[in-house]
């Protein structure tokens, strides 16, 4: 007689488990048989050796469905493991599935405040374990900064650096995730601190600076992994991309140029990446502006465009993504284009293919 492991989905409503989001069950070990060596095919639903997280591997799903469904997770896993020990027991009366102790978590364990269940649920547990890098920087939390924020705090990054010294002021409740109170408005807190505040209550790991990078301040993205590049500022990005090039750190920079005609905006968003392996295509082709900002720029007015400022992030984290191996990355263009009239995607500077 053999032992197996029983693996299911978990869904949660903060620290309490709600009803299963589905029947089906997964296992770990040899095919399960009744007191004849027969296999159970009654609920055997597939046989395939699958990878779920770095020391989880099933062998099988089962799928055996009451009516009803089941109520809760207490009662999904009893009704499998009467499935599995029954036969068992018939062959050994001291067989039981009570083998081990419960096993509690610790706060070294994960970056969240409460279990992460989305990508288990997803099935790419493995996946976003790439995803777990230690520092993350991100320079500037105006409107693309703070999404850019609000995608990486839903990942396993261990600390995320937040730097910027202005206010976050009444203009910029408009371009950022989240709704502010007007009593928050009134504070005018520092944009760090108050965004440090906001996802505190998911998560551990992120730390405010509430400084602009300068030159007395550069050093310390020496120890970064990663800078996401979000600010305005062409004299200051121009001396953090020197250093990050000099450090070997890989960053992203993101921007975007906005113009209206006739009462509407058109423009372009842009995601720039850098990293050891290719950085020539920033300088050669000029693909970050290291001047300061166009007066006659509308972007450079506060015009309220957070659907920008949210695709500008967006693209920024997916491409950080692909670079960690998350999402599949077959071009390797390390300079992308949104173009706002036509809804085109210009990819550019492939790796390995700069100029």
């Amino acid at each position: 007689m053999k032992a197996g492991t029983l693996v299911s989905t978990l869904t949660l409503a903060g620290d309490k488990t709600t009803s299963p989001d589905t029947h089906v069950m997964m296992f770990a070990g040899e095919t399960p048989c009744d007191e004849n060596g027969h296999p159970l095919h009654r609920i055997i639903n597939s046989a395939s050796r699958q990878q779920i997280a770095d020391e989880i591997t099933v062998d099988f799903m089962f799928s055996s469905k009451p009516p009803a469904g089941y109520a809760n997770y207490h009662e999904k896993i009893c009704a499998y493991v009467a499935m599995l020990a029954g036969p068992a027991q018939k062959l050994d009366p001291d067989a039981t599935p009570l083998t081990f102790r419960v096993a509690t978590s610790s706060e070294t364990d994960c970056v969240f405040e409460y279990m992460e269940t989305a990508s288990a649920r997803a099935g790419i547990v493995i996946a976003t374990a790439k995803l777990a890098i230690p520092n993350v920087a991100i320079i500037g939390l105006g409107g693309t900064g703070s999404y850019v924020l609000d995608l990486l705090a839903k990942t396993p990054i261990w600390e995320i650096h937040l730097y910027d010294g202005d206010r976050f002021l009444q203009h910029n409740a408009f371009r950022s995730p989240g709704a502010p109170s007007v009593e928050v408005l009134g504070e005018a807190p520092n944009k760090a601190i108050y965004l440090q505040s906001m996802y505190q209550n998911m998560r551990r790991g992120i730390v405010a600076h509430d400084v602009h990078i300068t030159a007395g301040n550069v050093d310390e993205l020496r120890e970064m992994d990663f800078v996401f590049l979000c600010l305005d500022s062409g004299s200051a990005r121009k001396l953090i991309v020197a250093q990050l090039e000099r450090w070997g750190v890989s960053f992203i920079d993101v921007g975007m140029g906005i113009y209206e005609s006739d009462g509407a905006l058109g423009g372009l968003v842009r995601v720039t990446s850098s990293t050891p392996t290719q950085r020539r295509h920033v300088h050669d082709r000029d693909r970050i502006p290291f001047g300061d900002a166009d007066d006659d720029n509308e972007y450079g007015q506060n015009i309220q465009i957070a659907e920008l400022n949210a695709l500008n992030a967006t693209l920024a984290v997916i491409k950080f993504k692909k670079l960690l191996g998350f999402f599949a990355d077959l071009e390797g263009e390390h300079n992308a284009i949104y173009e706002i009239d036509g809804n085109n995607v210009i990819n550019e500077d492939r790796l390995g293919k700069a100029a």
